[in-house]
């Protein structure tokens, strides 16, 4: 195999094909540091360097060269490389070296499920499409470290997941999670068989800690990114003065989340419904702000946080969740949304998209995750059609 090289002008990036990886049928590809160096003649009376001085300073070179290449290549395999070329870079990158590069989009699923539905893989492929320049993060519970992340996996919601440029794929392992915060008593005392909501209980835990500590945003796998959200400190209104924990973001560290995570563990009920999620960001968010009604679209702010509008996410409130499967005369635009939730948890996977139905759901689908839409909804229609063995 010819080995592909783009040398650059001096002290910018290049790409080489890995050594290790020409044999095998996948690709992987390394950034490189490549800088031109121009030899100039030795003067015909300039001193001569000692056999030894000349070894030492090749030495020397090759020891600084060594240094700045692996400086450079562990800075380029955890930002654009990443995310420019072949997803086998993925399976090399721990979810601790993803999320330290700040700015994640995080997604998780606690039920112990490997095969994400339509609805979870298009919400994750339109965050995939809209930030592009952001690591995606599925966290999953069915995920071990020893399972495979094979391409060709009978799962094909998987797979079109982990083929995904800048889409991760980890397991969520909990008690890591939960290591130096407020929740690590917490967890390390509660039986979840004993829980009645602990796949929401969890998840509600989980998402705190992973913000507070790394960063970004979450979102719920129900969520539906339609354009880019400008604010960093954020929370979203689901009506006037009550909030989702659906979607949130925050810098790391942030003081509100820490708040939050020791309010989780002081004010614990796992009977009640959302005790641990919406309501708690909403007492939460009082404690710091007077809350007042929307007018129009506009957002509100205390304390450097965002509350945004509900516009921005729940423009069709939960009362009204079934007409995303509905058809419309004409379509909302969404002119003053970032994302739509499609409330599953009301809906309970009872309504899908169907190819063909022409429901606003079906729109979405083709416009914000349309290899979504190919692969899971239009093929599987297909895959339904009658042979002519059946006939």
């Amino acid at each position: 195999m010819l080995q592909t090289v783009w040398v650059s002008s001096p002290g910018s990036w290049a790409l080489q094909e890995s050594d290790c990886h020409r044999q095998g049928k996948k690709r992987s590809w390394k950034c490189r540091f490549f800088r031109t160096i121009i030899q100039h003649p030795c003067r015909r009376h300039a001193p001569k360097r000692s056999r030894k001085a000349r070894m030492l300073r090749k030495i020397q070179i090759c020891l600084c060269f060594c240094f700045v290449s692996g400086i450079l290549y562990e800075i380029s395999l955890l930002s654009s490389c990443v995310f420019s070329y072949l997803p086998m870079a993925q399976h090399y990158l721990t979810p601790e070296q993803v999320l330290n590069l700040g700015k994640s989009i995080i997604f998780l699923e606690t039920t112990a499920r490997l095969e994400p539905p339509p609805l979870v893989s298009c919400s994750v492929e339109s965050a995939a499409r809209i930030y592009q320049d952001r690591p995606i993060i599925l966290f999953m519970r069915g995920l071990t470290n020893e399972t495979a992340l094979d391409l060709n996996t009978s799962y094909a919601a998987f797979s079109l997941l982990s083929s995904m440029k800048n889409v991760f794929l980890f397991p969520l392992q909990m008690e890591t999670i939960f290591q130096e915060t407020p929740l690590l008593q917490w967890y390390n005392q509660v039986v979840p068989e004993q829980e009645k909501n602990w796949v929401h209980v969890s998840s509600d835990a989980s998402r705190l800690a992973l913000i507070w500590k790394y960063g970004g945003i979450y979102m719920d796998t129900d969520v539906i990114s339609i354009r880019p959200i400008p604010q960093e400190s954020f929370l979203a209104a689901q009506k006037s003065r009550f909030s989702s924990n659906g979607i949130f973001g925050f810098p790391a560290r942030h003081k509100f989340i820490w708040d939050c995570m020791e309010n989780f563990v002081l004010k614990y009920n796992g009977n009640i419904w959302g005790n641990q999620g919406p309501f708690l960001m909403t007492r939460m968010l009082k404690t710091l702000c007077n809350l007042t009604d929307f007018q129009g679209t506009e957002d509100h702010s205390c304390q450097n946080i965002s509350f945004l509008n509900p516009q921005r996410f729940y423009p069709i409130p939960y009362p009204a969740w079934s007409r995303y499967y509905q058809v419309w005369d004409k379509s909302p635009s969404f002119n003053h949304s970032y994302a739509l939730h499609l409330w599953n948890f009301m809906n309970r996977n009872r309504k899908v998209v169907v190819a063909g139905s022409n429901t606003l759901a079906e729109k979405l689908y083709k416009t914000y995750c349309p290899t979504t839409y190919e692969d899971l909804i239009q093929n599987a229609k297909h895959r339904d059609l009658p042979g002519p063995e059946d006939a």
